[in-house]
């Protein structure tokens, strides 16, 4: 034992091994700068190497009995790393058997001297707080106000229509919604963390927050910023004001002086999905630290996502629903297009409505694809168009260009069709750009504007136009749309995925909600019960009886799963350890993309869920810390690995 102070240190690796938390001893030397949350350097005693690292706790002694090592330095005396981030990221990590250095990576940006000195040196001035509390229009008088002030979880239906702000900007009513909610907590000095699937979203909700709370309390963090520019935001979000901290998925990480408000919006969008290791969702990481913190939490969506609703039926969120509200005129029509259009994708009750709506104001064109022909196919047989040198996709990626293949580049000059010979191109797939010029042709007095992930366009103005944007990258319109056309459904439900249907129904639910109220949205090509519930606006009627669909199949997220990679050897061990857990059951293995390995999908109830993430937890270590004994003239073989992903949003 020693008396000298000990710091408690996160390394910051990735290595499995090394997420726990290792004693070091402070010198004099750094005894007034080595405090709690701070980034530090500290040796590793293999091959002598220097790592970086926070101090998540201070100790007056260790109870390791051997002698410490030091800390060689303290990288910067700001604490970074607030203690409810860390419960955070350590119940996360845990959570996703990951590691907790892992996700503070994601939740603090790297440092930047300067902006860490201009901060130091600047006079905090928050502003001031608002004179009373906001009211959440378009609920319940109270309720949502009540719901904050308790703590409570609540899923609530977003105000499907675009409003106007009392400086003449458009927004979605849902921002509005949200800034009211937010400028509520902070009238009671509590601060709030939204976090928002992109820049768009961010856009919107700026100006809203705008004519309610003082711009100064507001924190914007996102990978838009500069490096300085966002790490100088993390630094005003760990003050004692309390702000509302607005940004993308990560910013459930933020920190927040006396946290009293989470919103999470659109949580069933990819974006709100973490691809970096362990892969937390923004909304699970928001449910930890709602539990953790007792501050309140909102899932606003124009679509509710299944994993909310299960969240709902089991009593864990509430719902609330809206009091008052437009609802979008859907209309679902079928297939048969209009004598003038010359082609099938826009029907004629469809077309007359644009052609008149299009006199008066804006008209949206949801379309599946951007680019001009995205996919080809044969013209006799229309089996889809390959390259013949590399097998990938023919595609026609601008207007005049000749047909080519999307990997490699081969033109297909010399193309046969390898099921009927046949020689002729046709257009299976039709994107954005041909969409554009095709209704430029039928609209010649009308300007026509594309908007993609290449060319995003944030709002449009009130004047006739004809707007084909790609799904999700649908401008804000001055005034709402005066109709809106929603192509490709079919086309979009083809994609293969557990979540397909849902993803499809909460791109037209968000689409839909640009509409200017009573202007018609014509859903073309779809029907059944996801067509209804799109037309009746019961998204959540939907969403519960899909859950049940998933949980007869034991299907997420009616339970969970988790994908397991690894050579044949030790996936066979890793899932015999888990097996022994109750309620476990394993799919496959099968071949994984990387040769000579091997993957499994491993399903288990929620209540198992701690023990499957600490067993594979244990085996993914054990992998790393096995040590092959080298074979004399043979060439060292791959090093063993282990790869787990809890929640894995690409299963099943």
């Amino acid at each position: 034992m020693t008396d000298r102070p000990v710091a408690r240190v996160l390394v910051d690796s990735p290595l499995p091994q090394l997420d726990q938390l290792f004693d070091y001893r402070v010198p004099e030397r750094l005894a007034d700068a080595a405090v709690r949350g701070v980034r530090v350097r500290v040796p590793l005693r293999s091959g002598g190497r220097i790592a970086q690292g926070w101090i998540v706790e201070l100790a007056e002694r260790s109870e390791y009995r051997g002698e410490l090592s030091e800390v060689d330095d303290v990288v910067s005396d700001v604490p970074a790393l607030v203690p409810d981030v860390w419960r955070l990221a350590r119940a996360a990590a845990d959570r996703a058997a990951g590691n907790a250095s892992d996700v503070l990576r994601i939740a603090i940006p790297p440092r930047y001297v300067r902006a860490e000195k201009a901060w130091r040196a600047a006079e905090p001035d928050p502003g001031p707080l608002p004179d009373h509390p906001v009211a959440v229009d378009g609920y319940a008088p109270g309720r949502v106000e009540q719901g904050i002030s308790a703590g409570e979880r609540m899923a609530l239906a977003a105000d499907a229509r675009p409003v106007r702000l009392e400086s003449g900007a458009w927004v979605g009513g849902w921002a509005r919604t949200v800034a009211q909610a937010a400028a509520h907590a902070l009238a009671h000095d509590r601060s709030t963390i939204v976090a928002v699937p992109d820049y768009r979203d961010q856009e919107q909700l700026e100006a809203a927050l705008a004519e309610v709370v003082d711009p100064r309390r507001v924190l914007r963090t996102d990978a838009r910023q500069t490096g300085p520019a966002r790490y100088r935001a993390f630094l005003d979000a760990t003050g004692d004001a309390a702000r509302i901290v607005v940004g993308s998925r990560s910013t459930v990480y933020a920190p927040a002086a006396r946290l009293g408000l989470i919103v999470v919006v659109d949580d069933g969008d990819p974006l709100q999905s973490e691809p970096l290791a362990p892969g937390v969702h923004s909304r699970d990481a928001a449910l930890i630290r709602q539990e953790q913190s007792g501050a309140a939490l909102l899932f606003l969506a124009q679509s509710r996502s299944v994993d909310v609703q299960r969240l709902v039926e089991l009593g864990w969120v509430h719902d609330v629903p809206l009091r008052r509200g437009a609802r979008p005129r859907i209309v679902l029509t079928d297939q048969q297009s209009a004598p003038e259009t010359g082609g099938a994708r826009i029907p004629s009750g469809a077309w007359r409505e644009a052609q008149a709506a299009v006199a008066d104001g804006p008209v949206l064109v949801q379309v599946a694809r951007p680019g001009h022909t995205p996919m080809l196919a044969c013209d006799r047989c229309r089996e889809p168009a390959r390259c013949t040198a590399c097998g990938g996709a023919l595609a026609v990626p601008r207007a005049g260009g000749a047909p080519a293949c999307g990997l490699c580049g081969t033109a297909a000059t010399a193309w046969r069709c390898g099921v009927c010979e046949g020689t002729k191109l046709r257009a299976a797939v039709v994107g954005a750009s041909r969409t554009a010029e095709e209704l430029g042709r039928a609209f010649p007095r009308s300007r026509v504007v594309v908007s993609d992930g290449e060319r995003p366009i944030l709002r449009v103005g009130a004047e006739p136009q004809l707007v084909v944007a790609t799904r999700g990258a649908e401008p804000i319109a001055d005034g709402g749309y005066r109709a809106v056309l929603l192509l490709d459904g079919e086309r979009m439900l083809l994609r293969e995925s557990l979540r397909v249907a849902e993803d499809c129904l909460r791109w037209w639910s968000n689409a839909a909600a640009l509409a200017a109220p009573a202007a018609p949205v014509f859903l073309v090509g779809v029907g059944g019960a996801l067509g209804t519930a799109l037309a009746t606006w019961r998204q959540p009627a939907w969403a519960a009886e899909e859950l049940e669909t998933r949980r007869a199949l034991r299907f997420p997220p009616a339970v969970r799963m988790a994908s397991v990679t690894s050579s044949h050897e030790r996936l066979a061990a890793a899932l015999e350890r888990v097996r022994g857990v109750d309620g476990v059951d394993v799919l496959g293995p099968t071949p994984a993309a990387d040769e000579g390995l091997e993957r499994a999908i491993v399903r288990f109830g929620y209540g198992a869920g701690v023990e499957v993430a600490q067993r594979l937890k244990g085996e993914a270590i054990r992998a790393a810390t096995e040590r092959r004994r080298p074979v004399a003239g043979r060439r060292p073989g791959r090093p063993p690995v282990l790869r787990v992903r809890m929640d894995d949003p690409d299963l099943p």
